[in-house]
């Protein structure tokens, strides 16, 4: 199922899908130099507005859940993409341990974990999960809606590693965003491989830190190809200090909100966009759907209501929120059955594995999609739709639409890699 464009196929996506396509194999030499010098992360998904006029990121998470979204087709491809990974970090790797979020309540979040052991243990390796939740305190099955188990094993810390009861694993393989910090039992592990690193977490990331990252990256990519980064990147500001509840910060909110309106504004009369701009308010480090405000008026943030404000408050772990992102929103001009959709693309080293599409039939067009109430619908790969279709007419062809979500994609993933080397602790420094 291929989602339909609401607005008319034409403008400056197409020009810029056309322009991608004919510059496909300068487009993959650039990627493939830019890998020889950074390392991707180990595995991501990044979030994609398709507005019709222009095709940007919203997000970025290294830490994937929602593999189980992906198609059994889809599946091959994750594991040759793990293959690759793996070969390249511990070519002798024999046991992996995942490590998933502590929440094991959500069986739908427990599917991702399963799918995930899945595609390593048909990449070769011994899989078991091991949780770092203080709840679990012996080996525990879960049965998934599927009629499937899972179990969740708790991790035994020794001097220098980490693995279960009877299972020393070379690799740990983090999908615990660590918002609340990293405990104590995953550091100084200096004899396995911890993928993501610790500094991949929530308490070191930071939203504008990535898009300041994938604002250059943009930059130099619309160089090579010749076109206004602008089309592919979301302008963006940032605040700190703030506090929701008493008020404070407010003030550089307000300016920093009316000034990037102003700006949006202005690239959409050089374009004759005919849309009213408008920018979401986020959390500046990892969200989960929360804290999030859309922002279409300036005079909007002088009456905010009580209940906006408790919900930017705070974030998922229930602590302060003090540093916001406040950038340009994307609208999405992608319609499935008549609700809006957006892209969602997932990768494991640095290939493209699938995606899907996240749903909401209760939002609209301006708003967070990740939200209660979405679904989700893969990526169709009824017809080879990795492989783009030169020569198809601009906007119609749906594995060149795919190819364009895949090249954007890994334009965020390569701003993570600049990001994960900058706040890498034990970077070494040239004087």
């Amino acid at each position: 199922m291929v989602p339909h464009l609401v607005t008319a196929l034409t403008g400056p996506t197409n020009e810029l899908e056309q322009r991608v396509l004919d510059s496909m194999p300068a487009i993959e030499r650039w990627f493939r130099l830019e890998w020889m010098e950074h390392t991707p992360p180990f595995y991501s998904s990044v979030d994609i507005r398709n507005a019709g006029f222009k095709l940007a990121p919203v997000d970025t998470n290294l830490y994937p859940g929602g593999w189980n979204n992906l198609t059994p087709e889809m599946l091959p491809l994750a594991v040759q993409a793990a293959m690759a990974a793996i070969e390249k970090i511990c070519p002798e790797a024999k046991n992996l341990l995942v490590i998933p979020e502590n929440n094991t309540r959500s069986t739908f979040y427990l599917s991702n974990v399963l799918q995930l052991k899945r595609i390593f243990h048909m990449a070769g390796l011994n899989v078991r999960i091991g949780s770092i939740s203080p709840d679990i305190k012996k080996p525990t099955q879960v049965t998934l809606p599927t009629g499937e188990t899972i179990v969740l094993e708790p991790v035994v810390r020794s001097k220098r590693r980490l693995g279960l009861k009877d299972f020393d694993p070379c690799t740990i393989l983090m999908n615990n965003d660590l918002s609340a910090g990293p405990p104590g039992i995953l550091e100084d592990l200096h004899e396995q491989y911890l993928l993501p690193p610790l500094h991949a977490g929530w308490s070191v990331r930071r939203k504008s830190r990535h898009f300041k990252s994938y604002e250059e990256v943009a930059k130099r990519f619309g160089k090579m190809l010749g076109i206004d980064s602008w089309l592919i990147n979301p302008l963006f500001n940032s605040c700190g200090q703030l506090d929701f509840n008493e008020a404070h910060g407010l003030d550089c909110l307000t300016t920093n909100v009316d000034a990037l309106l102003a700006k949006i504004r202005k690239k959409y009369k050089e374009y004759g966009i005919n849309e009213k701009p408008f920018v979401v308010v986020k959390a500046d480090n990892g969200t989960h759907g929360m804290g999030i405000m859309t922002v279409r008026d300036v005079k909007d943030l002088a009456d905010i209501g009580s209940r906006t404000k408790s919900r930017m408050a705070v974030d998922q772990d229930g602590r302060p929120v003090s540093e916001v992102i406040i950038q340009e929103g994307v609208l999405t001009a992608e319609r499935i059955n008549e609700a809006v959709a957006e892209p969602v693309v997932y990768m494991m080293d640095r290939y493209v594995v699938g995606g899907f599409y996240r749903v909401h039939a209760e939002r609209g067009d301006d708003e967070n999609l990740n939200a209660p109430g979405a679904h989700f619908v893969p990526l169709a790969f009824s017809e080879s739709t990795r492989l783009p279709q030169p020569g198809q007419k601009p906007g119609a062809s749906a594995p060149n639409r795919f190819y364009m979500y895949g090249v954007i994609g890994r334009l965020a993933m390569l701003a993570a890699s600049y990001e994960l080397e900058a706040t890498d602790p034990e970077a070494e420094v040239y004087e």
